[in-house]
């Protein structure tokens, strides 16, 4: 349970759990439903469908083993957020890609070669070349809800997780926000903070208001 509102806490998830037990409380038509995406995310992608790859270029050379040491993890989820790092951090210090993503979905494919190039696709990891500590990651793709919980796996199962703080940006519709106030009057763009217990830095803007929620990708 939060301690307050604005507070980030781990909820149950039903991601880990089996299909056979997750098939107990579907309904006939959600199974039916679900099967004919599966069949034709299979009949579509060489990588088994749903199958996310993540490729580090920077294991090549080393240990595929070893866990990538990563203090500061900065991810932008969505077209508007990863042009901000493009514009504003990408192009102010020298970065190094160091990774892609593959995966396909309904809205997202991704090239089905062994060795994707960054123009191949739309989720991207940059290494700051100063400081190798230091990760940007650009995802402008979609990546659908039964995909988060492997996409979060296989990214973060590639990292350290000890003294590291990860950054999450994203965007949504002024029009989705809620607020007493009209959504006509507000400045647009603003910015609203979520945090967990953990962070004891100031945060850079106030918290997100009731009953506002972050959801997909960066609420994962």
């Amino acid at each position: 349970m939060a301690t307050f509102f604005g507070e980030v806490v781990v909820a149950p998830s039903r991601a880990g759990l089996d299909e056979e037990e997750e098939a107990r409380e579907e309904t006939p038509e959600d199974r039916e439903i679900r099967r004919e995406i599966e069949k034709k995310r299979y009949r579509q992608s060489c990588s088994g469908g749903r199958e996310i790859d993540v490729l580090w270029t920077w294991k090549s050379g080393g240990c595929a083993e070893e866990p990538l040491v990563c203090s500061r993890f900065i991810v932008a989820i969505g077209r508007n957020a990863a042009a901000f790092l493009s514009s504003f951090i990408l192009d102010s210090v020298c970065w190094e890609v160091i990774g892609v993503v593959k995966l396909w979905n309904e809205w997202c494919r991704t090239s089905s070669t062994t060795n994707v190039l960054p123009t191949d696709s739309f989720c991207l990891f940059y290494r700051l070349v100063s400081d190798p500590t230091v990760l940007l990651c650009q995802c402008s793709c979609y990546v659908a809800e039964d995909q988060q919980f492997q996409w979060l796996e296989k990214v973060f199962g590639s990292m350290q997780k000890k003294d590291l703080q990860v950054t999450i940006l994203s965007t949504c519709p002024v029009a989705d926000y809620k607020t007493q106030e009209s959504t006509l009057t507000l400045a647009s763009p603003f910015l609203k903070a979520l945090k967990t217990k953990e962070f004891q830095e100031q945060v850079c803007c106030p918290l997100l208001e009731q009953p506002n929620i972050v959801r997909d990708l960066p609420a994962a």
